[in-house]
């Protein structure tokens, strides 16, 4: 017959136990999601290992966004810290007015309007507008494939590839993107934003690929059970690959009798 000693004795070892597996939980958490903040800042489709212009100035915004937010934590775990240590001396701030207008009015009009100056000033990067267009590529999303035209100068198609993108080193691709069915949404992480693939209706999309890296598109919109499948490589070319890869894939117009 266990005693009240052997009782305590039993209920610390278990409220030991308990806190050590709590505690490993707790670093295996940490360990975890460290692992995946260093992993999203890189691979074949993370937007912080940008691969071209548009995609270095997304990248860039969201870790301006990043260290301003960290930044306003700090402040705000302060101004709580100062709080907690004031001791005993609950008297009201004397002109609890400034603190108010100060972080409630004046502190987050300044970050946001600085924000936006600092997106519209770069918006011509990501559009890719102003720019001269080396290559057109009509972009068809459907269940479940993406079917790619590649035109030559004269509007006609020169090449076709499915579920594979093939892009030249260095030059700006426009890209006509459209659905046979129901709505897509195109996007190469590592290149740029994303654009719908609405049936009925072209959206254009400006991009170039600066770094021949891997990287991989897929559709950013779910569009149904096999969703997850809609990806598609995309291999960056120098241009004697690019040359040989069109004639690879070139479209055969005697037995189409036309272009498509």
């Amino acid at each position: 017959m266990k005693g009240p000693r052997c009782g305590a004795i039993h209920g610390t070892r278990n409220g030991t136990i308990g806190y050590r597996d709590r505690h490993r939980r707790t670093r295996g958490a940490i360990a975890t999601a460290g692992a995946t903040v260093l992993c999203a800042c890189a691979g074949p489709q993370s937007a912080l290992d940008p691969a071209g212009p548009a995609a270095e100035t997304i990248a860039q915004t969201w870790w301006l966004m990043f260290w301003a937010a960290i930044a306003i934590w700090v402040l705000v775990l302060a101004l709580l810290l100062y709080a907690l240590l004031r001791g005993r001396d609950t008297r009201a701030l004397a002109r609890p007015q400034r603190l108010i207008v100060g972080g409630g009015l004046v502190l987050p009009t300044v970050v946001l309007a600085a924000l936006l100056v600092y997106g519209t000033v770069h918006s011509s990067r990501v559009t890719g507008l102003g720019e001269e267009v080396d290559l057109v590529i009509e972009v068809t999303g459907r269940q479940w494939q993406w079917e790619f035209h590649y035109r030559d100068g004269d509007g006609a198609a020169a090449a076709i590839s499915i579920d594979e993108l093939a892009l030249p080193r260095g030059r700006m691709v426009e890209f006509h993107v459209t659905s046979a069915d129901v709505i897509h949404s195109f996007w190469i992480p590592r290149l740029g934003g994303k654009i719908d693939a609405i049936p009925g209706r072209v959206n254009r999309l400006r991009l170039r690929a600066d770094r021949a890296a891997p990287m991989r598109g897929q559709c950013a919109e779910f569009c149904g059970l096999e969703h997850a499948h809609m990806v598609f490589a995309v291999r960056v070319l120098e241009e004697d690959a690019w040359d040989d890869w069109l004639r690879a894939h070139a479209v055969d117009r005697t037995a189409s009798g036309a272009a498509p």
